[in-house]
């Protein structure tokens, strides 16, 4: 959800650049050309604070993250388990068969035999990253007496089919896809229920950004299966200019808005100053200098990443509670970095208030001694990503005038170019809408689908691609005003607002009434 990736963007004077997604961004220069931007699409899955003590998220990225905080493992509640699976479910190849071990992670604590069971769709990460931080699931496993389920994204985490070498070539790549993806679920899920002698277990699936998009496309795939879903966060119409190619940076601008007017002017001028002092005789040195760098920069662009990547990703986790998502932060961030941006004297350069706002993101906790803006890492697995964005997960972006960011248009060549140059595939831009549909979707859906919650926070940049409007009477729609990137599956705390609150007795509810009409017909059929 999981997860941008920056594509190039030729403009008169310089290449701008553009959201792409994950290790495209890995800062390959060619001469004279501008570095990749990187950021991710979490979604995204860009997910929430644990249930149990605060650890490290999933998101979405491969960027530049900040320390790992994920729980040990002698806390987790989970019990970590391998499924055989096999490497290809859609040929019959004598290579199809080959077998990897995928992980997953199962909790019994509140389960009764017959009981249900809830499944989460792993999205572009290390499965452990998701289980500690989707405490809603655990929040309310007691009241449903439900089994947990983790799965683990093939691909992610754990889970290569080829070890080490599973990302190396589009050879090995060419098994990652979400059909795929979907296909182990099924397989998992029906084998699990085999082996607990509990095949009439109702099946319900969550997943947030990415894995909400799974969570949703899994439902239409396998009903049979899965009796609902709850996919938040889920921008299933971010694909083939379903909505307005603008539409992300304009919602993150708007929250930046919304926050104050001059937060929003000054963030947008700075790029122009930023653009100054690139044209100095000493820029990159004073760049450094200013931005407080542990080593020397070696391209304006590395300090212009930095800085979009802290505003786009704290418009996400724009939660109403402190968490510790991407990274630590205060109860309402964008607020915060504005208040910061407002507080300095008049005069002030606009480059110096964007770098302190940005600074709350990368050291909130006033730790960091200075700043690594060219050491991308990946501690949360998430190395994949990149290839999946320039086969089927094409969701192209631009950035208009209206942003507080650089503007470009998008540019489908010179991303086409990028993929056929980092792993020689070209993008199927319409796969997605054909695989799983997504244009006209209410018309579809509401004579097809059924049992499916789309919840969304508008403050969540994400949401304007994902479904805002109840599609029938069981295809519901839960939009909050200010909710951030699905703020619904994060652990309850004390501090929630009652908005959030509601939203999640709505879930509950729903999910209560399919099970109980699940277990009304299974009773009607003895």
């Amino acid at each position: 959800m999981q997860k941008l990736i920056f594509y190039k963007h030729k403009t008169k004077a310089h290449f701008l650049l553009v959201f792409e997604l994950l290790l495209f961004c890995a800062r390959e220069r060619k001469k004279n050309m501008s570095a990749c931007l990187c950021l991710l699409f979490l979604f995204f899955t860009i997910f929430a604070e644990a249930t149990y003590p605060p650890g490290g998220f999933h998101h979405l990225s491969s960027l530049r993250q900040n320390k790992k905080t994920s729980k040990s493992k002698s806390e987790s509640p989970f019990e970590t388990r391998y499924f055989p699976q096999n490497l290809d479910h859609f040929s019959f190849r004598p290579e199809s068969y080959k077998v990897f071990q995928q992980k997953y992670l199962i909790n019994r604590r509140f389960w009764r035999k017959g009981g249900p069971i809830f499944v989460y769709t792993g999205n572009e990460g290390d499965i452990d990253w998701f289980a500690s931080n989707t405490g809603f699931m655990s929040d309310i496993a007691p009241k449903f007496r439900a089994l947990l389920v983790f799965i683990e994204h093939r691909f992610y985490g754990e889970s290569t089919p080829f070890g080490k070498k599973s990302h190396k070539t589009a050879e090995t790549l060419g098994y990652l896809s979400s059909q795929q993806a979907l296909a182990d679920y099924a397989i998992l899920i029906r084998s699990l229920k085999q082996n607990l002698s509990s095949e009439a277990s109702p099946v319900v699936v969550f997943g947030g950004s990415y894995g909400g998009m799974l969570a949703a496309w899994f439902r239409l795939k396998y009903p049979h299966i899965a009796i609902g879903a709850l996919a938040s966060s889920a921008p299933i119409l971010h694909f083939d200019n379903i909505v307005p190619l603008a539409s992300f940076y304009d919602a993150i601008s708007q929250d930046f808005k919304d926050a104050s007017v001059n937060c929003f002017k000054v963030i947008k001028r700075s790029w122009e100053e930023l653009d100054a002092v690139s044209t100095m005789k000493h820029g990159l040195p004073e760049l450094s200098k200013k931005f407080r760098t542990c080593k020397g920069l070696h391209s304006i662009y590395s300090a212009r990443d930095w800085l979009m990547e802290a505003f786009v990703y704290t418009a996400m986790v724009n939660y109403a509670t402190a968490a510790n998502f991407m990274a630590p932060l205060p109860g309402y961030p964008v607020e915060q970095m504005c208040k910061i941006i407002d507080g300095f004297p008049r005069g002030s350069s606009n480059l110096d208030r964007a770098f302190a706002a940005a600074s709350l993101y990368y050291n909130y906790s006033g730790s960091e001694k200075c700043f690594e803006l060219e050491q991308p890492t990946d501690d949360h697995g998430l190395d994949g990503w990149g290839y999946q964005a320039c086969t089927e997960m094409v969701m192209p972006m631009s950035c208009s005038n209206q942003s507080m960011f650089p503007p470009y248009e998008n540019d489908y060549e010179a991303f086409e170019e990028q993929c056929m140059s980092k792993y020689g595939v070209k993008p199927r831009p319409h796969w997605i809408t054909t695989e799983f549909g997504g244009k006209k979707i209410e018309t579809v859906l509401k004579r097809f689908g059924s049992n499916i919650i789309f919840s969304n926070g508008m403050q969540d940049p994400w949401s304007r691609g994902g479904v805002l409007k109840n599609i029938s009477s069981s295809i519901i729609a839960l939009v909050t005003k200010k909710g951030a990137h699905h703020a619904d599956l994060r652990a309850a705390t004390k501090g929630d607002p009652e908005w959030l609150k509601e939203q999640r007795r709505q879930e509950v509810a729903i999910i209560e009434k399919w099970i109980s009409e699940y277990y009304r017909d299974l009773k009607e059929e003895e």
